[in-house]
């Protein structure tokens, strides 16, 4: 039997998962990434810790599988997008730490380009609004702020990429500068509709086009691993962005169908094949991971902060000792007693898109606990979702018949439970709720025939669990409608902060 070994470099983990024919999972490791936090609205990583982590997971994967270089068809790989590393061409050595895709220092970048009116003509290019989120400014701030980066870069001397870029390069020895689609649609230098970088964008963001990596097929063998690494050479046969991975792996091939993955973040992405809908609603545009000619698209949604919300109850406030606690805490109040928690640690993502919003808890009592904060936390996961599949409803101008989720905060019943309530309508787990890792095997392994089609693949697909809703569709309402006026207090609360009132 084949297998296909699946990289899944995340925000908060490097992981490595070995996957059979039948999408069984053969073997695994993960290791936990360092958070580095220099000043309040920065993240960063440490490249050298990604590779590092990265590498030694995908070894001892293939170790508890019981297998060697030889039996793996292919090596599939996905990773947390925009977050940007910058590296010697000579010596394959970052100049600085990843720059994460939760960093918000370029917040007043952002804000001058919208002023000066380009925000329009970007949109139309990337299909994206002008955001820190997204690689570009990320990107020049590095070359405005290390010593001669922007010349060395002009004179190809430094290299530019997303962590797929990253991770390629290593695992080649430096012979690969690469990205795929879904990664390059990320960075707001790539035109979605060529595929191709964007002269005017890189005048614009002040880029030098030689700093850039090749942009490839999300799908197809692109080179091979330094036979060092695993005793033998195995092929680079897939690459997409977590998110374009985890809709791959869900099946999710055709127009219409959506899936919400509940990580770091939460991002709900809706496949429309060749398509380039246009939001009207605060969602953005994308490219799918292209597995052939054409190119497709997808209409995305992001949160900034789900699962980080629990990280912060565990290692910020210590009211719980590890994560998996959050569920059987929250579930020891019927309800949150009226308490809303905006987490808005980095920002407010989709649909609102404020960079200066500020995580706010509002209706707390003499009788709230730690258990209601707690729900409220696991509620908010909830809320904001079911923000982004509203906005999505209507830039489709269709409901969703049912959501396909995956992602860690999955096995936790009670939000799963709570999210089909505020959607209404069905909430499907999958047998396999991997499916990040999964999609990039299921790329690598049809370039490579393991599998014969994407038939197949979405013919893998099974539910583990259906939630269907049991609340009114009027209590859900009125929830909404609590959750609503919280985002405006913490809005209103950032405008405050900013611009203080004299007494």
């Amino acid at each position: 039997m084949p297998y296909v070994l699946a990289l899944d470099q995340g925000t908060t983990s490097s992981r490595a998962m070995v996957f059979d024919q039948n999408a069984g999972i053969r073997g695994a490791a993960q290791q936990e990434l360092r958070q580095i936090y220099p000043q309040p609205g920065w993240v960063e990583h440490d490249p050298r810790e990604i590779w590092h982590g990265q590498l030694a997971c995908a070894r001892l994967a293939l170790e508890r599988a019981g297998i060697a270089a030889r039996d793996v068809a292919a090596i599939g790989i996905t990773n947390q997008r925009e977050s940007v590393v910058l590296w010697e061409r000579g010596s394959g050595e970052p100049l600085a730490n990843a720059i994460v895709w939760q960093d918000r220092r370029t917040a007043d970048t952002c804000a001058a380009l919208r002023d000066a009116g380009h925000e329009a003509s970007i949109a139309a290019k990337t299909g994206l609004v002008i955001d820190p989120y997204f690689s570009a400014t990320k990107l020049r701030w590095l070359l405005d702020n290390l010593p001669g980066a922007r010349e060395r870069a002009r004179r190809g001397e430094l290299a530019f990429g997303t962590v797929d870029s990253w991770l390629v390069w290593r695992l080649t020895g430096g012979r690969l500068h690469v990205s795929d689609i879904s990664n390059a649609s990320r960075t707001q230098l790539l035109n979605i509709a060529t595929g191709e970088w964007d002269d005017e964008l890189l005048a614009l963001f002040d880029i030098p086009r030689a700093v850039l990596p090749q942009v490839v097929r999300s799908s197809g063998v692109i080179g091979h691993t330094d036979v060092a690494l695993f005793g033998g050479e195995i092929a680079i046969a897939g690459i997409a962005g977590d998110q374009q991975a985890a809709l791959f792996g869900q099946g999710c091939h055709a127009p219409g169908q959506a899936k919400n993955t509940y990580g770091t973040g939460c991002f709900l992405l809706m496949h429309t094949g060749g398509e380039r809908i246009e939001s009207a609603n605060g969602l953005i545009t994308t490219c799918a991971a292209r597995t052939g000619d054409a190119i497709e698209y997808a209409l995305e949604g992001s949160v900034f902060n789900a699962g980080a919300v629990v990280q912060w109850l565990r290692d910020g406030l210590g009211i719980i000792g590890a994560s998996n606690e959050v569920e059987a805490l929250a579930a020891s109040v019927p309800d949150a007693g009226g308490v809303y928690f905006v987490p808005a640690f980095t920002g407010l993502g989709a649909p609102w898109w404020d960079a200066d919003a500020q995580g706010t808890i509002v209706g707390l009592t003499r009788g709230s606990t730690r258990a209601h904060i707690a729900r409220a936390a696991l509620e908010a996961i909830a809320f904001q979702s079911a923000d982004l599949v509203r906005a999505m409803a209507r830039d489709a101008n269709a409901a969703l018949p049912d959501l396909r989720v995956d992602g860690g905060a999955t096995a936790n019943d009670l939000l799963m439970q709570f999210q089909a309530d505020l959607l209404g309508c069905p909430v499907l787990r999958p047998r396999v709720q991997e499916t990040t890792a999964l999609g990039a095997a299921y790329l690598a392994g049809l370039a490579t025939g393991v599998w014969p089609d994407e038939a197949a693949i979405a013919a893998q697909w099974q539910v583990e669990r259906r939630f269907e809703p049991a609340m009114t569709r009027e209590d859900a309402s009125n929830r909404i409608g609590q959750w609503r006026a919280a985002i405006s207090t913490a809005k209103a609360w950032s405008h405050k902060r900013l611009r203080p009132q004299a007494i």
